[in-house]
């Protein structure tokens, strides 16, 4: 089970819908509790690949990303991006490319843009799990 707030939810939104059509990306933070993960921060980041079937993080980004997140005492929980034109589900390319069985991957399907939909994934290797999440 993963936790996200109704307003990091809508900073991801926000700036998925702003870099249409083009997919957006992103990195997540908080902390594991006996319950799951709790993301408590939301990092808007750059697609460089600048496409919307794929993304690559802006490694000067990333790695800022990646200082404020210990610097706040968080724990880096994975990544999120958006699927401008197809479901919230891990794509093949996705699922290659996840390779930290650890981190969540979310993904925002803006496929049907009046009912956006967030998911979180467990992906290794093939497989991909819903891991359940949640807005409060």
């Amino acid at each position: 089970m993963i936790t996200i707030s109704k307003d990091n939810y809508e900073k991801i939104l926000a700036h998925a819908e702003k870099n249409l059509p083009e997919e957006a990306c992103g990195l997540i933070a908080g902390e594991e509790t006996a319950e799951g993960k709790v993301i408590r921060e939301v990092y808007l980041l750059t697609n460089i690949d600048h496409s919307n079937e794929h993304f690559s993080l802006d490694p000067k980004e990333h790695l800022a990303a990646i200082k404020d997140i210990r610097t706040k005492g968080l724990k880096p929980l994975g990544n999120w991006h958006s699927h401008p034109e197809s479901p919230s589900r891990p794509s093949q390319e996705d699922k290659r490319l996840a390779y930290d069985s650890s981190a969540s991957y979310l993904i925002l399907s803006l496929q049907d843009r009046e009912n956006p939909v967030l998911n979180s994934f467990h992906i290794e290797g093939d497989n991909a799990i819903n891991e359940g999440l949640v807005i409060v």
